[in-house]
């Protein structure tokens, strides 16, 4: 193997495989097309005269060269990453973008007015923001700032809490409002529950509803807010969320062993960079005033 024919780009394109398992995984990754992917690792392959994949019907799995070359990218990567947080750490000026990750229930209610008003103080930093409830890498540079509910922050970051977010329980207020408030805990387990399901990936809430029955299950916190506002069922909810939408009413008292922190996280890296830490400072002022 002549480790002089290898470019930066090929390696790129060993790893999006190996970490995929698949063309069309590495080519959603890398952001090209299915094709391209195919006929860059040919041109790989050919020029290293050996195999790096076997294919199969279940996908592609590196042989040892290509397990070899996969981990070599995977330092290199990490040398490249490393090495442009540095230069990042360096930039003492409110200009540049910031690529910032947040759940989809955060940004619709708290975040989306917050960072408007941010754009409007500093016009000359843009925002990139990545909306997933899927943990982005701080660390491989798919994100400067993750926006995250937590109790317990990766301790390769560096951050601050912002506030504590309660959850109650809520259902539409049109059915409920003559109800007797706040709900009875003897009868949560009768009523009729909108609940998480397991891709919602929030274990906190899956067990505090073991013994409810929910027969309608959704994997978006926003979803189960709109199932509950056109009558579905009832269904806890954050209070940022529930308490901003009129056709809802509260139906519980926060359930203290749901209440969970909102944390900024950022690379010890990028500590210093001037736009990081504005951002943070006005986000995390603006979240602690909502």
């Amino acid at each position: 193997m002549n480790e002089q024919q290898i470019r930066w780009d090929d390696l790129k394109i060993v790893l999006s495989i190996a970490d995929e398992g698949s063309l069309s995984g590495a080519s959603r990754k890398l952001l090209i097309s299915h094709a391209t992917v195919f006929r860059r690792l040919s041109e790989i392959e050919h020029k290293l005269g050996v195999t790096l994949f076997e294919r199969s019907r279940t996908g592609y799995t590196p042989t040892p060269a290509g397990d070899d070359l996969a981990a070599s990218a995977k330092r290199v990567q990490s040398e490249i990453n490393a090495v442009e947080r540095r230069v990042m750490g360096h930039n003492a000026a409110l200009t540049g973008s910031l690529r910032i990750t947040t759940t989809d229930t955060l940004f619709a209610g708290l975040l989306s007015p917050l960072m408007a008003s941010f754009r409007q103080c500093y016009p000359d930093i843009q925002l990139e923001v990545v909306i997933s409830n899927q943990l982005q890498s701080l660390s491989r540079r798919e994100a400067d700032i993750a926006i995250r509910p937590t109790l317990k922050p990766p301790e390769t970051l560096i951050g601050r809490k912002a506030i504590d977010i309660t959850q109650a329980i809520y259902g539409q207020r049109a059915i409920w409002l003559n109800a007797a408030l706040p709900l009875k805990p003897s009868s949560l387990a009768l009523e009729n529950w909108v609940g998480p399901d397991v891709h919602l990936g929030d274990a906190m809430l899956e067990k505090w509803m073991m013994d409810k029955s929910a027969a309608y299950r959704l994997d978006s916190m926003l979803g189960m807010k709109a199932a509950v506002c056109h009558g579905a069922g009832i269904a806890v909810l954050p209070c940022y969320l529930g308490d901003a939408d009129d056709t809802l009413i509260r139906l519980s008292d926060p359930i203290e062993e749901l209440t969970t922190q909102l944390w900024m996280l950022t690379h010890p890296d990028l500590r210093h960079v001037a736009r990081v830490r504005a951002f943070m400072d006005r986000i995390t002022e603006g979240v602690r005033k909502a």
